[in-house]
């Protein structure tokens, strides 16, 4: 039965882009459908084909307001729900590697403004400029590390702050008897 309706979507989804479809049944009690009209067919019309259009995703549109004036939607803004750091996820690990991508969510989306600050083991990446989201970490050393981010708003004002994000990166080492880069 799968295979049947599985081979009747495959037949059917570009005749569907042609809206009239012609359905018959041979003689041998086959069904067939076809876009070219057939001795005793039967016409069958086909809605047309559902679209969707995409949302716009990462950044909300900023606010207007004339110059030197507030935009009363940043005035009534809502607060972020939350933000966390979506990757690396808390408790992963790695095995050699040279960089390492950090994802940052917020509900809502991120406001036009708003800018993302990442620390790695409590130290300010990107040289304590926003690093935005997602951002490359490189070089990763061995070792435990814990992620956190931080948005904040124009002004500097802390909007949300993520819960640390901990993960383990293992390297190989120079002293593994098992290394070829070591002589014996």
């Amino acid at each position: 039965m799968r295979r049947l309706v599985f081979t009747l979507m495959l037949t059917l989804a570009p005749l569907a882009l042609a809206q009239t479809v012609y359905k018959w049944v041979d003689e041998n009690g086959q069904v067939h459908y076809s876009d070219q009209p057939h001795p005793s067919a039967e016409k069958i019309h086909v809605k047309a084909v559902q679209t969707y259009k995409a949302s716009q995703a990462g950044v909300a549109p900023a606010p207007t307001a004339p110059p030197g004036e507030v935009p009363v939607a940043a005035q009534t803004a809502p607060a972020y729900q939350g933000c966390a750091i979506a990757e690396p996820g808390d408790g992963a690990n790695f095995a050699n590697i040279d960089s390492l991508t950090v994802v940052v969510q917020t509900d809502p989306l991120l406001r036009s403004g708003d800018k993302i600050y990442v620390s790695l083991d409590g130290a300010a990446l990107n040289g304590g400029q926003p690093t935005g989201s997602p951002f490359n970490v490189s070089p990763v050393e061995r070792g435990t590390h814990t992620l956190q981010a931080i948005v904040r708003d124009s002004q500097g004002a802390v909007m949300c702050r993520t819960p640390g994000v901990t993960f383990e990166v293992h390297q190989a080492s120079l002293l593994n008897p098992a290394n070829p880069a070591r002589p014996h």
